[in-house]
């Protein structure tokens, strides 16, 4: 699928907010680029900024290797997923981000049903967790690849267990790492921030984009 923003023109994309219809391109994008995940959110944050990109998800074995540290796994995962998408697009910036919420290194992934939901929940109520979102750039003809995490201190309130069924029979939690959508009904969960929220969501901006163009794939 191929989005032209600054055309209005989309293609294959039938969920997409009707809004991203007005965003205005401000950068010069000097290659193709193309986002390895199949996140609404991700897709989001690029199209607001006016970035056409074709979307391909990338397949691969998300496991956490037998100790390995979460802030590891994280760049890991991105890195996999734009080597995996680079191999048959060796001409286009391959975007890749993969995002886990970390508490004393127990990572959690998205719970796959409400009980799963609830018991990480009421692990991270009233602590300080850690969302890490490992970043992968590849554009494998520019012999461009960097891969780095950004991480931000996340701090939930303390609230009883029906607010939190209540939460979760919403079905917000369930895509989510972590069980729990910043950005959504679960904004609600969160007591404080330190560090960068588009990160919290899925994709640090301004890390991103300073990346892009210190590699001169993006210009003004």
């Amino acid at each position: 699928m191929v989005f032209f923003w600054n055309k209005y023109i989309i293609s294959d994309f039938s969920i997409l907010d009707y809004r991203l219809f007005y965003y205005h391109s401000m950068f010069k994008q000097l290659t193709p680029f193309i986002l390895a995940s199949a996140s609404p959110r991700r897709q989001e944050y690029l199209a607001s900024l006016g970035i056409s990109f074709q979307t391909i998800p990338a397949i691969i074995d998300e496991t956490p290797l037998p100790g390995e540290l979460s802030t590891t796994f994280a760049v890991r995962m991105a890195k996999e997923k734009s080597e995996t998408v680079a191999q048959k697009n060796e001409n286009a910036c391959i975007i890749s981000a993969d995002t886990v919420v970390t508490l004393d290194q127990e990572i959690f992934g998205k719970p796959a049903t409400a009980d799963e939901a609830r018991i990480i929940l009421k692990k991270l109520q009233g602590k300080a967790h850690k969302v890490i979102t490992g970043v992968s750039i590849k554009h494998a003809k520019n012999n461009i690849d960097e891969s780095f995490p950004v991480v931000t201190k996340v701090v939930f309130e303390q609230y009883s267990d029906s607010v939190l069924d209540a939460y979760i029979a919403t079905g917000d939690p369930m895509d989510k790492a972590g069980g729990y959508g910043i950005q959504s009904y679960g904004g609600f969960l969160v007591k404080s921030i330190s560090g960068s929220y588009s990160n919290v969501v899925g994709l640090p901006m301004s890390h991103l984009i300073t990346t892009l163009l210190k590699h001169n794939m993006l210009t003004v």
